[in-house]
């Protein structure tokens, strides 16, 4: 049986926006609009892999709030996503996955081209948003 692959997406919100990053082109995942994170490496937290990948993919240190939801989906194999509320440190944004990034309201998320494992977090997301 193939070993279910955890994973976790990054959900900061700010003045009723959240924040999101479109991937570069290439691969299955392109060009997709995502909420920031990655996959958990063996023996890794769901907080530490958290920390790493944004500092990996976007230069920012974060704080870890609480765990808002979860989804599984299959990409390569089974994953599970567990979405955590972040707090973005004060650092100036250096995009090394991402082509661009922007706080988007609700209704701007529904219209954009998300991954399909971001897009079934959305249920997930603060009702304060909007």
């Amino acid at each position: 049986m193939d070993r279910i692959q955890q994973s976790v997406a990054g959900i900061a919100i700010a003045q009723g926006k959240v924040f999101i990053a479109r991937r570069k082109p290439g691969g299955t995942l392109g060009e997709k609009w995502e909420f920031p994170g990655g996959k958990v490496e063996p023996g890794e937290s769901d907080e530490a892999a958290l920390i790493r990948e944004y500092a990996e993919e976007l230069g920012v240190s974060i704080k870890l709030g609480p765990r808002l939801g979860s989804a599984s989906f299959e990409h390569r194999g089974v994953h599970n996503v567990n979405a955590y509320r972040v707090y973005l440190g004060n650092e100036p944004l250096r995009l090394a996955e991402h082509t661009e990034w922007r706080w988007a309201t609700r209704a701007e998320i529904q219209s954009l081209d998300f991954a399909d494992s971001d897009r079934k977090l959305f249920p997930a997301l603060p009702a304060d948003l909007d």
